[in-house]
């Protein structure tokens, strides 16, 4: 695994092996007619719309009917299609531009919120954006992990004790990072210096809970988010107390147990899941405002990894070679010491995932959309769909989905003003699609064209995207 994070990070600070589709600024106003706006506000959709864009910005929404197009506007009838924001995926780690970049556009993501990648490739890539010489989505990134003294990660920063954390803290906000990102091995102690430090230099931590800490804890702590649903399933168990202390029994110093043993204590926490207790826990997070990035599409590939028809995907064309043969292909998920019963084990644990989405949101927990990509099977850009596709299968309606990759980004980046909705003033980042999300979450695929900061980038372009992906991916 240390020799693959280092390839990432040198591709990561590598040139582009390919020059993307470049699209020029567009040299007029540009006008959508006879559109369907969903707004992601949660607001009824709207059909017979005009949508005018001039620069970067959305100028005018109303009736088609109404329009007094801009003088020498380049206008799109949009009959029969459907206009969406721009998506966000809130868990990625984008360490490879050449990779991610295309990939993200032509799936129609305009925003991410990078979990882990070296901060001067991300600063490279956000200077090319901004210079206009590649096309890529708003970056919102944490920099280095912060770990425990033996971290999981090459490349985190390792923290033993309260003053090594409020350091740590120091370090990462002093670099450039836009949050602190927390990882399991933390210290009960140092987690709590973190948590204090970053309250007190006004910056937002998030990320895992740690084996030493509670989620309850975590949400008092002020922790803005929790990633993979991470510590949940034992919070909401019966035996929360015995699981604990089996589980740190198991680790070996400080080490992150292994998958079969971790999953062999997952369902004991399904087994003696208490809805009393998962109740007042949701309820704790609605009161202290933690939002939770269940990524259920690596919890999926966890838990089907096993599975030869999940492990052929078409999409696999898009994966370069040094994933395939690497963190893709060497053991993935530790399947190589899963049993049978691991792998029928893993997916219910999967199963109870999804409930547990569900019920959540119905208690009035914030969701947002992220993926981990590009763990095992979680493609970068295509799976934000599925991940789309999975909080409506776990119990969330078509809106509430399409908001968790919208509108909640843009609340919980305190981006609200610019971002995460169609309408007047805002950003002009925007999906055209060919059917109705609101009808079939599967619809927000169906991709006709995408507009990131007022620039159309039509089918074609994508598409030639996509090629120059699958092109670039032969070559490694």
């Amino acid at each position: 695994m240390k020799r693959v994070f280092a390839v990432l990070a040198s591709l990561a600070l590598s040139p582009a092996v390919f020059a993307q589709a470049r699209v020029e600024p567009a040299p007029a106003p540009l006008v959508f007619t006879h559109v369907t706006v969903i707004d992601a506000t949660g607001a009824q959709k709207k059909a017979d719309m005009f949508v005018v864009i001039i620069g970067d910005r959305i100028v005018e929404i109303g009736p088609t009917k109404k329009l007094q197009a801009p003088k020498n506007a380049q206008v799109i009838d949009a009959s029969g299609k459907f206009l969406i924001p721009g998506l966000w995926d809130m868990h990625v780690h984008a360490f490879d531009k050449g990779l991610f970049s295309p990939l993200f556009i032509a799936n129609g993501i305009t925003g991410i919120r990078d979990m882990f990648s070296p901060l001067p490739a991300i600063n490279q890539w956000r200077k090319e954006i901004k210079e206009g010489t590649i096309i890529g989505p708003h970056i919102v990134a944490a920099g280095p992990i912060v770990d425990g003294p033996k971290p999981i990660w090459p490349g985190s920063i390792a923290v033993s004790n309260p003053d090594e954390g409020i350091k740590a803290v120091n370090t990462v906000k002093q670099g450039g990072s836009d949050f602190v990102k927390v990882y399991s091995l933390l210290p009960r102690d140092a987690y709590f210096a973190i948590a204090a430090e970053a309250k007190r230099q006004g910056i937002v931590f998030a990320g895992h809970v740690p084996g030493s800490v509670t989620p309850a804890e975590a949400s008092d702590a002020g922790q803005k988010s929790i990633e993979h649903l991470t510590g949940i399933l034992q919070a909401c168990s019966s035996k929360e107390d015995q699981i604990r202390k089996e589980t740190e029994a198991a680790s070996k110093s400080g080490e992150r147990l292994p998958v079969s043993a971790a999953i062999k204590y997952q369902l004991a926490a399904v087994d003696s899941f208490d809805d009393k207790k998962a109740g007042e826990l949701y309820a704790r997070f609605v009161k202290n405002g933690t939002w939770m990035a269940p990524t259920l599409t690596v919890l999926r590939a966890i838990a089907y990894v096993g599975d030869s028809d999940f492990r052929s995907d078409p999409r696999l064309s898009y994966v370069p070679g040094y994933l395939k043969s690497g963190m893709w292909g060497a053991d993935p998920f530790g399947l190589k010491s899963r049993t049978a019963d691991d792998n029928a084990g893993a997916k219910r644990v999967f199963q109870k995932s999804l409930e547990i989405v569900g019920a959540m949101r119905r208690a009035g927990v914030q969701i947002i959309a992220g993926t981990d990509t590009p763990n095992p099977f979680v493609f970068p850009g295509f799976s934000l769909h599925d991940e789309l596709g999975l909080l409506v299968k776990a119990g969330l309606t078509p809106m509430d989905a399409l908001q968790a990759a919208t509108r909640n980004a843009a609340v919980y980046l305190g981006m609200l003003d610019t971002v995460g909705t169609v309408e007047k003033g805002k950003l002009a980042d925007l999906v055209l699609l060919d059917a109705d999300p609101l009808v079939d979450i599967a619809n927000t695929r169906k991709i006709n064209a995408v507009v990131v900061g007022g620039k159309l980038v039509n089918r074609a372009a994508l598409d030639e995207m996509l090629s120059k992906v699958e092109e670039r991916n032969k070559l490694k």
